[in-house]
């Protein structure tokens, strides 16, 4: 079985957040990227059927060369061989046709992507790259098992969660369940020194045009101040959430 993953280059969730040119550029200046959480739990569900079933797995990513350590971290973690598309990732379209390019040339059986990326939050990707390569697709994935061509997979719906067949080719825009955050792989020294050694290949762009732009980027609002209203004082209360607040 051939698996791909689909890697994101996200920043750090505790990394501070700026934009420049009136707010129409994100500044990268300082901030620390790392592999995307929900790609994390995808990965690291490809390295169990690598280990147990003998899958080859690749790891690929739409970026420009700083991206690259993030693809080596893939490598450390246990990926055979990493593809870094030479594009940049700035509309949810355009990366799921370059990604769709890469598949359609690669004969893999199984594709594995978070559902989401972390900065964007579009939960586009994953379903785009089904529709585009013809996969079958499953989103919010929390569990699959894997017999042959046969896959049956958990996904997350509203107030609780489905079990659905399938069968490859396959999509699967997986979350946390589909592994759990203390089976998560952290590099060695071992992995880091082999991942030096294994190939990381760039492949152009297949010239995809965005769909969409970002227009401005807005900071959420700081929070106001605290009003503490002593728990015997109903009245006030009241007053504060229909004359402030506004919600009653």
């Amino acid at each position: 079985m051939k698996i791909l993953v689909c890697i994101s280059h996200v920043p750090d969730t505790t990394s501070k957040i700026n934009f420049t040119e009136n707010d129409t550029k994100f500044d990268t200046n300082g901030v620390q990227f790392v592999i995307n959480p929900y790609d994390e739990f995808v990965l690291t569900r490809a390295m169990w059927f690598k280990e147990k079933q003998g899958a080859s797995v690749t790891v690929v990513n739409v970026g420009n060369a700083t991206t690259e350590p993030t693809l080596r971290k893939a490598l450390a973690i246990g990926a055979d061989e990493a593809i870094r598309i030479n594009a940049e990732p700035t509309d949810g379209f355009s990366v799921a046709k370059e990604l769709a390019a890469v598949v359609n040339s690669g004969g893999y059986d199984l594709v594995l992507a978070g559902k989401e990326s972390s900065d964007y939050n579009g939960q586009m990707v994953p379903g785009m790259l089904a529709g585009l390569t013809g996969f079958n697709f499953v989103n919010g994935c929390v569990g699959m098992e894997v017999d042959g061509t046969n896959v049956t997979a958990t996904r997350e719906i509203d107030g609780g969660s489905e079990t659905v067949s399938t069968s490859l080719p396959l999509v699967i825009g997986g979350q946390k369940g589909i592994v759990e955050e203390s089976d998560l792989r952290i590099p060695n020294m071992r992995g880091i020194m082999m991942a030096r050694k294994k190939p990381l290949s760039v492949v152009e762009s297949s010239g995809s045009e965005n769909a969409t732009s970002s227009q401005l980027f807005e900071k959420p609002a700081p929070k106001g101040a605290v009003k503490l209203v002593d728990a015997d004082n109903v009245d006030e209360l009241i007053n504060l959430l229909h004359n402030e607040a506004k919600v009653i």
